[in-house]
């Protein structure tokens, strides 16, 4: 039966704190799931949350503390002292013991290090806050199993279990050489198959697939995605095995580069969380909305520009507002696509064959929303040529805005930039001038005014 987190256990426990009464939370929260001691913490306030971090082991809440959001974790973790973090970081796994110590300021940092017993530990979290988070040296964990190519089956055993013995899950035996360079890694049915005299370079597997401490997380995902891998070792400059990186720790790395683009998509600068102060928010969200407005007012200017056409047939201006949203849409949707296609790493051929694959398929789309149009007018008792000349413009308006969205991505993508940025307020307002200004030139143009 699943650990229901329920509002009757969270007044339960905000009751216990509060009266005091250490061993009845104990025995409420003596086999609850690290997750859902998460979930418990979320829903305390923050003094409530740092009573239980203080009470439970660091065993229990050692892992909890990374299922929190990054802001509750903070304030937490503001609440104990040097020698309370280190004791939740000596149950943690170097990569997760790192990723804290980098959200504390650099004077806690050194406190806290200094305050870790196992100093090998300590010396493990301080060569992984050296690397990028963002990289493979950054998403690592020094955790692993691994044996020498010189060593016999008889004779790895008990250095391997040794070994295991610090590690949370056992994914793979790496083998190296006596200068710890990656060789290859060890099948566990072979190891147990073998003659018990043995030796492992006689059994282990040369190939094996790893990724350098300086390869970018996204490379990292890509890989581990392509061949299903659930760990994959990372290795140094000089191809010494360092450590590895696993496939809950790579999920977590996607999820939150997903955040990103999402809210970069939606014109939001900052990774930001619904719980940040105003101010944060604010300085997240005001630029796109800044740029929003300029090319708001951009576009009022083009169509001041044609104000004649305004007054001559005015069923243009209830038109702009279509020709302005289709734009922006169909720009989207094609920026959208390409850069899915640009993380999944599956973009293949040519720019310019690219860029004529989608200039057909908008065509396609064009016609059949232009002659929507064109039936629309007819219904309602439309100029023949206006209706026409709303067509033209809808359908030549989707083809640039669909080669902006195709063009854009792909450019900002080999200039370093995250082409994420390319499915948002820029793309759509960059869309709504370039396709006002089209509707009203051909406007202009057909029906000679």
């Amino acid at each position: 039966m699943q650990f229901q987190v329920s509002e009757e256990l969270i007044d339960k426990i905000k009751y216990l704190i509060e009266e005091r009464k250490d061993e009845e939370i104990l025995l409420h929260l003596e086999e609850v799931h690290y997750a859902d001691i998460a979930e418990i913490l979320t829903e305390l306030d923050v003094a409530e949350a740092t009573y239980i971090v203080k009470l439970l082991n660091s065993e229990q809440t050692a892992e909890a503390l990374m299922e929190l959001e990054e802001d509750r974790r903070e304030r937490i973790l503001d609440s104990l002292s040097p020698k309370e973090i280190a004791d939740e970081l000596n149950e943690m796994d170097t990569d997760d013991a790192a990723d804290i110590i980098s959200e504390l300021s650099l004077e806690l940092q050194q406190d806290v290090i200094s305050e870790i017993t196992d100093e090998q530990h300590a010396d493990d979290i301080v060569e992984l806050l050296r690397y990028d988070e963002n990289s493979a040296g950054g998403l690592m964990a020094k955790e692993l199993v691994k044996v020498s190519e010189n060593w016999s089956v008889t004779g790895c055993m008990a250095d391997m279990r040794k070994q295991a013995e610090n590690v949370t899950r056992v994914h793979s035996i790496y083998v190296v050489d006596d200068k710890n360079k990656l060789k290859g890694r060890l099948s566990l049915k072979d190891l147990l198959t073998a003659s018990s005299d043995a030796n492992i370079s006689d059994i282990y597997i040369p190939s094996v697939d790893y990724v350098n401490v300086h390869t970018e997380g996204d490379e990292v995902a890509r890989i581990m995605q392509k061949y299903d891998l659930e760990a994959i070792p990372v290795v140094d400059e000089m191809n010494r095995l360092v450590g590895r990186i696993t496939i809950d720790d790579i999920v977590d790395f996607i999820k939150e580069e997903a955040e990103k683009d999402y809210q970069m998509a939606a014109g939001i600068s900052e990774d930001v969380e619904a719980d940040d102060s105003i101010w944060r928010l604010t300085r997240a969200r005001l630029p796109w909305l800044i740029l929003g407005l300029f090319g708001g007012l951009g576009a009022v200017y083009v169509m001041k520009g044609f104000e004649e056409a305004l007054a001559n047939y005015v069923e243009l201006f209830f038109f702009t507002p279509l020709i302005a949203a289709m734009a922006g849409n169909v720009g989207v949707q094609s920026s959208a696509i390409i850069v899915q296609g640009l993380a999944n790493d599956n973009l293949r051929g040519s720019l310019f064959n690219r860029l004529l694959k989608e200039i057909g398929l908008t065509l396609i789309n064009g016609v059949v929303l232009g002659i929507l149009v064109i039936l629309f007018g007819l219904i309602v008792g439309q100029p023949q040529i206006v209706s026409f000349t709303i067509a033209l413009a809808l359908i030549t308006v989707i083809i640039i805005a669909a080669l902006i969205g195709t063009f854009v991505p792909i450019i900002l993508d080999k200039q370093g930039i995250d082409p994420a940025i390319a499915t948002g307020p820029f793309i759509t307002t960059s869309n709504d001038i370039f396709g006002i200004f089209i509707f009203f030139y051909l406007a202009k143009t057909i029906l000679g005014f």
